[in-house]
């Protein structure tokens, strides 16, 4: 499940796990017009923790989701 909401400078997106063993926290991921922000929290320390993504690696991110194995450049 998961859900998107619009902010002001941003579009948030949610990941719920939602299945029956080993649930992981959700995950936040917030859409910027420069960046792309992920965030979890760890349940070991209850802190968020983030990974930020450029723009370029966020695309990269999300054409590699749809290709085979390899190394690729996108243009």
């Amino acid at each position: 499940m998961f859900s998107i909401e619009h902010d002001f400078d941003a579009t948030v997106i949610t990941l719920v796990d939602e299945g029956e063993v080993h649930l992981q926290e959700d995950v936040t991921i917030e859409a910027f017009e420069d960046c792309v922000v992920i965030q979890q929290v760890d349940p070991k320390t209850d802190q968020p923790m983030r990974i930020t993504l450029s723009i370029r690696q966020a695309q990269d991110l999300a054409a590699a989701l749809n290709l085979p194995e390899g190394v690729y450049r996108l243009k």
